[in-house]
Formats: C-alpha cells, structure tokens, sequence
C-alpha cells in the first residue's frame, strides 16, 4: 500500500525548500509548479500542494484553512538512531522550521518540529528491547 500526505502550503517553492533541506528525495515526475511531491520511504510520499489545487481536489475547500491553523494531526515516524533524529530536527531549524519538545520515554527518543506552514513532525528513535541492550 502506498502513503500520501498532502499538505496545502502557502508558497510551494518555499515548502519544496524547505523539504530539500531535510534531505527528502524530491520526485521530479509527481512535482511541478503547483505541487511537489518528496518520498519519505518505500511507497511514502509527502505531496506539497497549492493550496488551490488542495481546494479544488476532491471539494475539499473548507479542509485548507490559513497559514495560521494549527496543524490538525502529527506526522509521527521512525528513524535508525538517536543522532538521526537529531539531525533531521537541526535541519529543520536551519531551514526555518520551529523546533518544538524533546522527549525521552524509557522506550523511546522523540523530537518535535513544525514546517514553515505550521505542519506538525515528530520523528522518534525506538529504544532497543532491555534483552538487546549491552
């Protein structure tokens, strides 16, 4: 099964920006002026999208709200260690993302970040099983 997440942006050209600098894989036959569209993994995409082509998709018009609506849900997802996670989030803010918690659970490692169009991600390093520790 393939993944799409799509998010109306207010500037396409900054949204892609801002994603290249995370280091997301820009797919160049799903993007074009009103869209772009990152794989994030096998058969997962992040589809940036104007947002009146987000509008006129589907009669989802009143689903767009304003570059000041919060986002409705969180983007959560795992990456191989610790440091990868904390790269990912120095990029971020590099890019003009606004970084939000750091969490430490006994099972987990998680950060916080927002794009510059209020998209909540929270990548997360799970914690080895205690039987696999050193």
């Amino acid at each position: 099964m393939s993944l799409f997440i799509t998010c109306p942006v207010e500037s396409v050209e900054r949204a892609t920006a801002f994603y290249r600098a995370l280091g997301w894989t820009l797919d160049p036959a799903m993007s074009g002026e009103q869209a772009s569209c990152f794989a994030i993994a096998p058969e997962q995409y992040v589809m940036l999208t104007s947002r009146e082509l987000y509008a006129s998709v589907g009669g989802s018009e009143e689903l767009v709200g304003g570059p000041d609506t919060p986002s409705k849900v969180t983007v959560s997802f795992d990456l191989d260690s610790r440091q990868v996670v904390d790269d990912l989030v120095e990029r971020a803010a590099a890019a003009g993302g606004r970084v939000g918690d750091t969490d430490e659970y006994p099972f987990m490692y998680q950060r916080q970040f927002d794009d510059p169009d209020g998209y909540h991600w929270s990548p997360f390093w799970m914690h080895p099983e205690p039987s696999a520790a050193p």
